[in-house]
C-alpha cells in the first residue's frame, strides 16, 4: 500500500524512485532523484499513520522556522516538500553524524508518563548507546531547547561519525 503512494508522489513531483533506505513501524523511506535537476538524491518517507506523519511534519516545520540543519554537530535533514493527502515527507539526505526520524517526537512539552516508565526508557537508552550516552543526552537536551522532545532514539536514527 505504501509503494503506490510513493510512486504517485514521485510522478507528481517528477522524481524517480531509486532504492529503499529503510522501513519500520512508521512507514518506508526511499531515495529518489529529481529528473532534470542538479539537486541530486532526496529521501521520501511514506507514513503508515496520520498521527506520525503530522508529528514528523511539525518537527520539520519547527526546524525549518529556526533554520536548524545540525544540532551539536549532528546533521538534520531539511524538509523540502510534503503531501498531506499521501502522508509523505520529502527531505534531504544527510551524512553521518545525523539525527533522523521524528515521528515519535513531541513538540513543546515532554509527554506525561509515570517516573518508572521514564527510568526504564533511560535505562534502555543507556544500554543501547553505552559510553556515548552522555553525548546522546546533550543532543536530546539541545532538541528540547528547540521545544522538540525526542523519544524514539536509537543507534539507527542517531548515528555517530
Amino acid at each position: 500500500m505504501l509503494l503506490p503512494q510513493a510512486q504517485l508522489y514521485a510522478t507528481q513531483r517528477q522524481l524517480e524512485i531509486r532504492e529503499p533506505l529503510g522501513s519500520g513501524k512508521d512507514g518506508i523511506v526511499l531515495s529518489a532523484a529529481a529528473r532534470n535537476s542538479a539537486w541530486g538524491k532526496v529521501a521520501i518517507k511514506v507514513f503508515r499513520f496520520d498521527e506520525l506523519f503530522l508529528r514528523e511534519k511539525q518537527v520539520y516545520q519547527r526546524l525549518g522556522e529556526k533554520r536548524v540543519s545540525s544540532v551539536i554537530g549532528f546533521n538534520v535533514p531539511e524538509m523540502l516538500h510534503f503531501d498531506d493527502s499521501l502522508h509523505i515527507i520529502e527531505m534531504t539526505i544527510v551524512e553521518r553524524p545525523f539525527v533522523l526520524d521524528f515521528a515519535g517526537a513531541y513538540l513543546d512539552e515532554r509527554p506525561q508518563f509515570p517516573e518508572e516508565i521514564w527510568a526504564e526508557w533511560e535505562s534502555d537508552k543507556r544500554e543501547q548507546f553505552e559510553d556515548r550516552w552522555p553525548e546522546v543526552r546533550k543532543i536530546l537536551d539541545a532538541f528540547e531547547e528547540l521545544g522538540i522532545y525526542l523519544l524514539d532514539v536509537s543507534p539507527a536514527n542517531l548515528a555517530f561519525p
